[in-house]
Order: structure tokens, then C-alpha cells, then sequence
């Protein structure tokens, strides 16, 4: 909160001098003020800041001095310094519990990108699979028609590429290996918005 203590002034009507009232018949720019101002022994103070409750303003007035009023305006402050607080409090809490949601929003996000990284690995195993299947029974065909070839080298470089390509469907085959849950890497941010709806994966303020 601010203070402003102020002099006021008092007003008075202004009366021409003789140089005054020639300079404004000499020069038509020259303006005779109206009034006077002089200062006065009364003050005012002013209250800025923070949610107001009785008054923002007080000042000497008949009968009832602004010393009389001090009480009056230390309560206004300290009203307004509780309900500063207090709206302290009630962000801190609305951001404490903002946090909350977010960091649950952001764990369930993590488990639903596990879960569709597990479901990508089977799809690319599936994928594999398929692929192997369709090459064995490829490998497979050629060697039927490598048997009927004659002896010769041109068998024995086709049964070098059967054997070969034999091995070689093998590895690629995921069912040649025990199935286990694949390791899930660290998600970076990005790959978790997709998972956080209207929460951002940097913070519940972003």
C-alpha cells in the first residue's frame, strides 16, 4: 500500500495589480489568474493500494481533526493487509492444488505413453512376423526348385544362398526369441502432450 500525505491549500479570489491589468491590455496572450492559492495548516492523506473497505481518504475537517482520525485509517490498513493475505493464501492454495492435478495429470500421462509404446512394439513385432513368414515360405519355394536342379555349380551357389537366407529369416523372426515387455524409454515433453489434454508438459503455469 501507498501513503500520500498532502498540504491543502486554500483559495482565494484574485485581485489585479496594476501591472497585471497592463500587461493584459498590452498583450493579448497575458491571462489574469482567477484565484489565489495559498497553503494551509489542514492535511489529507491518501490510501492506495489493496482491496478497499471504509475509506481511501482522510483529511482535516470542522470539528474533527486528522490526528482524531489515525485509528480510523490504521484500521483501513490493517483491514486491507489481511485481505492482501488472504488472497496470499488462497492463490498459494489454488496453485498448490494446481499442482497437484497437474502432477497427477502428468503420471497418468506417463503411464498411458508406456502403454502405447508397449502397443508399437507389438505392432512391430506383429509386423515382423509377417514379414519373416512371407520370406520363409519364399526361401522355402526356391529350395524346392534347387532340388530338381542338376549337380553343378550353379546348385551349389543357390544352396549357399538357401542357407543363407535360412539364417537370416531366422533372426529376423520375432517368435525366435522369448517375448518380454519392452524397456520404455524416458518420454521427453513432447511425447507426452499428446497424452496431457489441456495440461502442458512443462508446468501447471504454462
Amino acid at each position: 500500500m501507498g501513503f500520500v500525505v498532502l498540504q491543502e491549500q486554500d483559495r482565494a479570489e484574485h485581485v489585479a495589480t496594476e501591472k497585471e491589468l497592463a500587461d493584459a491590455k498590452k498583450h493579448s496572450w497575458v491571462r489574469i489568474p482567477r484565484f489565489d492559492y495559498t497553503p494551509s495548516e489542514r492535511l489529507r492523506i491518501i490510501l492506495s493500494g489493496g482491496q478497499p473497505h471504509r475509506a481511501s481518504e482522510w483529511a482535516d475537517a470542522p470539528g474533527r481533526a486528522l490526528e482524531q482520525q489515525l485509528a480510523e485509517i490504521a484500521q483501513e490498513v490493517t483491514l486491507r493487509g489481511q485481505a492482501a493475505e488472504r488472497r496470499r493464501q488462497d492463490e498459494a492454495e489454488a496453485a498448490r492444488q494446481k499442482r497437484i492435478r497437474w502432477e497427477a495429470a502428468m503420471e497418468q500421462a506417463r503411464i498411458r505413453y508406456a502403454e502405447a509404446y508397449r502397443v508399437r512394439h507389438l505392432e512391430a513385432q506383429e509386423a515382423a512376423w509377417r514379414h519373416a513368414t512371407r520370406l520363409t515360405q519364399y526361401v522355402s519355394t526356391v529350395h524346392t526348385r534347387v532340388e530338381d536342379m542338376p549337380p553343378g555349380q550353379a546348385r551349389t551357389e543357390a544352396e549357399e544362398w538357401i542357407s543363407w537366407a535360412a539364417a537370416t529369416v531366422e533372426r529376423l523372426d520375432p517368435l525366435n526369441t522369448p517375448p518380454r515387455l519392452p524397456d520404455i524409454p524416458e518420454p521427453q515433453a513432447d511425447d507426452l502432450k499428446p497424452f496431457l489434454g489441456h495440461w502442458s508438459p512443462y508446468g501447471p503455469t504454462y
